[in-house]
């Protein structure tokens, strides 16, 4: 059996933390019609003027449909928080990953998007949105998983600041 990770992991330096390549995973619950699917795929986080370009590419799955899915955002940050942007400027969210956990709210008319962020580990991200409100009622729930690199120096992107290498919770 794998160890789970012991988290959270305080993130101090979030934007080549975050840089690299990850397996993404989500389930998706749509609880007003009561469907689930899920999303597989990749999220690439490239370094972009100071930030992060923010990519993610899969499939998604649900009981009566499957296919392509995607959607991009930029990331900037402040010290230990991180602001997400839609690809036009607004702000998605803010995350202060210094204690490895953070949370968040964004009011899209006529919903509400709550999202609870946290690094159980230094190969893995794991994240929320609660999206409830008249037009929707969602739970998205993401975990990212470390494309371990072949080889890099500390402190390159994707590294966490070590080499990477798998760890012992298998992420």
């Amino acid at each position: 059996m794998a160890a789970m990770p012991a988290g959270p992991v305080p993130v101090h330096d979030p934007i080549p933390f975050l840089a690299g390549t990850w397996a993404t995973e989500r389930t998706m619950l749509d609880r007003a019609g009561g469907a689930t699917g899920i999303f597989t795929g990749t999220t690439t986080f490239t370094p972009d003027d100071g930030g992060l370009r923010w990519d993610e590419q899969g499939t998604a799955s649900w009981p009566h449909f499957q296919g392509p899915a995607s959607r991009s955002y930029r990331v900037v940050a402040d010290g230990t928080t991180l602001t997400v942007q839609f690809v036009d400027g607004r702000t998605l969210c803010r995350l202060d990953l210094s204690r490895g956990t953070a949370r968040d709210e964004h009011l899209c008319s006529p919903d509400t998007y709550r999202v609870d962020f946290a690094v159980p580990s230094h190969h893995m991200v794991r994240y929320s949105w609660d999206v409830t409100g008249p037009a929707k009622d969602l739970l998205l729930t993401t975990t990212l998983r470390r494309r371990v690199q072949a080889s890099g120096p500390p402190g390159s992107p994707g590294s966490a600041g070590r080499p990477a290498r798998p760890s012992a919770d298998g992420a």
